[in-house]
């Protein structure tokens, strides 16, 4: 058991795009981007959350769950922020550039200005 655990906090996001509070626009996305980089999505849930009292804006949180393990973001469009949480493993072969693909994928479609990210060798 070999794996990359990937995770990215992105601030200054541009609040206004639709991945930032849009499920579908979110989805879509994600999905795309685990086919574009060879990994199998085999499930999936996006919730959009309700906005707080005060706010009009309000996130979504994503899960796809990979054959290889795992996808996990949640956007904060009040916050301009997001975080991403890549984890990809595989017992016959080292999916490590599949899962920096999906990190490199991801990150830039949401404008950020700073991102800060962290790399974990796991088994």
């Amino acid at each position: 058991m070999q794996g990359l655990h990937l995770v990215a906090d992105l601030r200054g996001c541009r609040a206004d795009l639709p991945l930032m509070s849009d499920v579908q626009a979110l989805r879509q996305l994600c999905l795309k981007v685990v086919a574009h980089v060879g990994l199998e999505a085999v499930g999936e849930l996006f919730h959009r959350f309700t906005p707080a009292p005060g706010e009009s804006q309000s996130g979504v949180t994503g899960v796809v769950l990979l054959a290889e393990s795992h996808l996990a973001l949640h956007t904060w469009p009040e916050l301009r922020a997001v975080t991403v949480d890549v984890y990809v493993c595989n017992l016959g072969q080292d999916n490590g550039a599949k899962a920096r693909a999906l990190m490199d994928g991801l990150l830039p479609a949401f404008e950020p200005q700073t991102v800060q990210a962290q790399e974990l060798l796991r088994g």
